[in-house]
């Protein structure tokens, strides 16, 4: 009954679409991992190509700004042979009043096969995926508080690669979660490969209500929240999310919930600390913990590319 209810899955439990890791069975995350791990190591080749998507049209269609996904994206996509097309939305006809779903008519009409889409509001993905035919895919580059499903898929090979086995982790996502989509995709996924404890820290005005109802654990103490952890996720303050006055000043917010390589001492010794980025240093976590050796921030980077070259190659080869 799942795989009929989800978007995401053909009749035969296939992934088609990537848009929300919530709901995704274990199989299918763990798969994904797996395929990730096969394309690591292309990095290490003289020619960083294989042919899986050679014939097929990649269209990145960024409407918020983007270095790290939108790029690892684009890597990924010629990575697997793809013709790459990214959108300048700014200069496109969207700029002119163009419609959403009347951009995408156009763009499958010059063949595209998968389509790319950052957006920030939420849901535009699944607008775009309910209204494509069944041989064009599309995956969530992030839509606003929504969900950002390739971060939380890399976040999690990150932790695999660390740490091997969910199953005895205690994992503290720290910040702004209120406005992050990226905790949201992590909690589904943490939560759904089956880690131990799951706590979500911050302020109370930057804690959603419904966490609790999430399985998670709920800390306003930055001390308390990361004692004895095995990885500590760190996220941005999204200034341009908030209305209001959520927070006294970014030096107060820092004060309370930066991360210290002194605070770090209260997570385990061997704890990797990880953050989705665009970092703001002295903000949310110290240069000294961007730098220092529990840091596996660039690593995230780095898998990035493999995980999104397995989220196009597996919907690519499956059909609505």
């Amino acid at each position: 009954m799942l795989y009929k209810r989800n978007p995401q899955l053909n009749k035969n439990g296939e992934l088609v679409h990537l848009l929300t890791l919530e709901g995704l069975p274990r199989d299918i995350l763990t798969h994904i991992l797996d395929t990730a791990a096969n394309f690591t190591s292309v990095n290490d080749r003289e020619v960083k190509k294989v042919p899986l998507l050679r014939g097929k049209s990649v269209f990145n269609l960024f409407f918020e700004n983007s270095t790290r996904t939108r790029t690892t994206f684009d890597i990924a996509a010629k990575r697997l042979s793809a013709d790459v097309f990214t959108l300048d939305i700014a200069r496109s006809s969207t700029a002119k009043g163009e419609t959403l779903l009347d951009t995408i008519d156009n763009l499958t009409a010059m063949a595209a096969d998968i389509f790319v889409v950052r957006h920030s509001e939420s849901g535009a993905p699944y607008l775009i995926a309910q209204h494509v035919g069944p041989h064009v895919h599309v995956v969530n580059a992030g839509d606003g508080r929504h969900a950002h499903p390739t971060q939380g898929l890399l976040d999690m090979y990150t932790i695999r690669h660390y740490k091997q086995d969910f199953s005895n982790l205690t994992v503290a996502i720290v910040g702004d979660v209120l406005h992050s989509r990226v905790a949201r995709s992590d909690i589904h996924a943490l939560t759904t490969l089956g880690a131990a404890e799951v706590r979500v820290v911050g302020p109370r005005t930057l804690v959603p209500s419904d966490m609790s109802q999430m399985g998670v654990r709920v800390f306003h103490n930055l001390e308390e929240g990361i004692k004895d952890c095995d990885v500590v996720i760190m996220l941005r303050l999204q200034n341009e999310r908030m209305s209001g006055a959520l927070l006294p000043s970014s030096q107060e917010y820092f004060k309370s919930f930066g991360l210290t390589p002194e605070k770090l001492q209260l997570a385990k010794p061997d704890a990797i600390v990880m953050h989705p980025g665009p970092i703001n240093r002295g903000v949310e976590i110290a240069s000294a913990v961007v730098d220092g050796p529990q840091a596996v921030i660039l690593s995230q980077v780095t898998f990035g590319i493999a995980v999104r070259m397995a989220v196009m190659s597996i919907v690519a080869g499956n059909e609505a």
